[in-house]
């Protein structure tokens, strides 16, 4: 699969620090939430939970006035998660700003405990069919 970049953000001055570029811990907030969202349309609920974010490489920084794009993409479907990658990079360079390579979501019951999502028949379906 390939990288979707389906969000675009304005760098406005609330959202810069003491240096005056993008702030990493608005940033971050922002990976988390797009992420969520698309595990939520792909697991079809909206009982999810972030349960695992690796590293994250801050490669540039992003000005006031700057545009990004937050780009999403599957790396593997578990049972009850869904693992994912995402790139976010200015819009008119196409510049990486920072690339978190393990994003994990997991889908949720009532009581906080994992449960099956969407896809999970799908996925144990594609393994069945390499087997």
């Amino acid at each position: 699969m390939t990288l979707k970049f389906r969000t675009r953000k304005l760098i406005k001055p609330e959202d810069l620090n003491g240096r005056n570029t993008l702030f990493g811990g608005r940033l971050m907030s922002w990976i988390d939430e797009e992420c969520a969202i698309y595990c939520a349309c792909q697991m079809k609920t909206h009982n999810i939970v972030t349960k695992y974010i690796s590293e994250m490489n801050f490669m540039a920084p992003a000005y006031q006035g700057d545009m990004i794009e937050i780009g999403v993409d599957t790396v593997s479907i578990g049972r009850s998660s869904l693992t994912l990658s995402c790139v976010v990079r200015d819009k008119e360079s196409k510049d990486e700003l920072i690339r978190v390579e393990k994003l994990v979501f997991v889908a949720v019951d009532r009581q906080g405990r994992p449960t099956p999502h969407a896809l999970a028949d799908k996925a144990s379906k594609n393994l069945a069919e390499v087997a």
